[in-house]
């Protein structure tokens, strides 16, 4: 039963394996954006433009503050995979003790974080008067649910690390339908507004933390864990951080130039804050279908790499780029073309709807540029080079939309100047992302084949 659940990523048909591997990723990707999907269709539809507003503009804010930690969890995926490749069981086993410690650790840091000072946090995005209140109280129920993200993460990073995409997909069947259903109870039923939401997610993400830790416990294989024996390794905490922890710093960086663009979009009022927030929930499903070839990418890049087989990197690379960039075609394209009929399960508000096809119409389409340039990163990243992808992409999204913002949004301050700095910046980044790939996997090259010599 086992193996079947598990994909062979150092055997076998790329194009076959790395589609059965990234599919279950990309339906549990848009699973947990669900989550956040049926808080704002719920708020909308039962509760007004303003909640709905008040839910979306934390988007961004809950990235900033989660993605350093979640970062890491790419980190325990590199991790892993190349022990597993290496067929080096115990330290594997080491790697998994570890990884779950630290998500219960940074799992409680950011309970703590985002209760105490999500208000303030707001306050420094310039959320309106309006909402802030509707907002914190949101946040702060969101968060009592962050130990159990993190676990989560964590722990469906380590059965991915194997080739297992399946299991976390379960769990996350099983927390949506739940989700659903208590956003209904709370808001329709007992009238929680923002606070029915966010308690909806929590106690969602706790249900699938549990089933994936069971998982892990129940595991007779690489991955079984002991909660008894949970540690910290040494070695394993170092190997995680070195490729999970400038995961992490990126995406803290690119949510920060987020935080900027969602504070200049919060000045144009309420109905384009609520239009920018749906659209984005449909662009974050989009933008999960190419993250799900990222995904495949880094972990057989990983485990080949681990079982010295550097010259299937290559071959991986280019089957992503292609999965990666018709996926994005196909999905972006696809989202804008029904734009108004997505966005009209957010909103009845003509405006609203308006807003929100400004953006399908100038970011959501060209997302499949975000694919290639991502699938790249993934590759990079496997090989065990994650500070060079991450210099690179702040300087390229983060720095250009910082000046962008200052300069040209400035000179002609309208929201598609906004807008267009997204597609931009990933064309300019994914640019030299592909010649410092060039230099990383000539490097990778050379190094195995000194160690063969030796």
């Amino acid at each position: 039963m086992r193996k079947k659940l598990a994909v062979n990523i150092l055997e076998g048909n790329l194009w076959k394996n790395i589609l059965l591997y990234s599919i279950p990723i990309m339906i549990s990707n848009i699973l947990q954006l669900l989550f956040n999907a049926v808080d704002m269709i719920v708020v909308g539809r039962f509760s007004g433009s303003l909640s709905m507003a008040a839910v979306s503009s934390t988007g961004s804010l809950v990235a900033l503050v989660v993605n350093l930690f979640v970062g890491l969890s790419v980190g325990t995926t590199v991790c892993i995979a190349k022990r597993i490749g290496s067929r080096d069981y115990d330290s594997v086993q080491k790697a998994v003790h570890t990884s779950i410690s630290i998500a219960l650790i940074f799992g409680a840091l950011l309970t703590f974080i985002g209760i105490v000072f999500c208000r303030q946090f707001l306050i420094w995005m310039s959320s309106p008067l309006n909402v802030i209140d509707k907002s914190t109280l949101y946040l702060r129920c969101y968060f009592t649910g962050m130990i159990a993200t993190m676990t989560f993460n964590f722990s469906a990073a380590t059965l991915r690390a194997k080739g297992d995409t399946k299991r976390p997909l379960i769990a996350l069947v099983v927390a949506g339908v739940l989700n659903a259903t208590l956003n209904l109870f709370f808001v329709v039923v007992l009238k929680m507004d923002v606070a029915g939401v966010g308690l909806a997610s929590s106690i969602s993400s706790y249900v699938s933390a549990f089933i994936v830790l069971m998982t892990l416990i129940k595991d007779e294989g690489l991955v079984h864990l002991e909660i008894r024996h949970l540690y910290i390794d040494k070695d394993a905490v170092l190997e995680i951080a070195k490729v999970g922890l400038p995961a992490g710093i990126q995406s803290t960086f690119f949510n920060i130039s987020n935080v900027l663009i969602q504070s200049s979009i919060n000045s144009f009022g309420p109905i384009v804050m609520a239009g920018n927030g749906a659209a984005s929930s449909i662009s974050e499903f989009v933008y999960n279908t190419t993250v799900a070839i990222y995904q495949g990418c880094l972990t057989f890049t990983s485990q080949n790499v681990g079982a010295r087989q550097v010259k299937r990197v290559p071959k991986i690379l280019a089957v992503s780029e292609v999965l990666a960039i018709a996926f994005g075609f196909i999905s972006g394209e696809g989202a804008y073309r029904n734009g108004e009929m997505l966005l009209g399960i957010y909103a009845s508000d003509p405006a609203v709807i308006e807003a929100g096809m400004l953006k399908l119409r100038i970011v959501t389409r060209y997302y499949f540029i975000y694919g290639a340039m991502e699938a790249l990163v993934g590759s990079l990243r496997g090989m065990g080079a994650s500070i060079g992808p991450m210099i690179v992409s702040l300087m390229g999204i983060c720095v250009f939309r910082i000046f962008w913002v200052m300069t040209i949004f400035r000179s002609s301050p309208t929201i598609e100047t906004l807008y267009y700095s997204y597609p931009l910046s990933w064309m300019i980044t994914g640019a030299v992302h592909f010649l410092t790939w060039i230099f990383i996997m000539r490097k990778t090259i050379r190094k195995q084949e000194g160690n063969m010599v030796k």
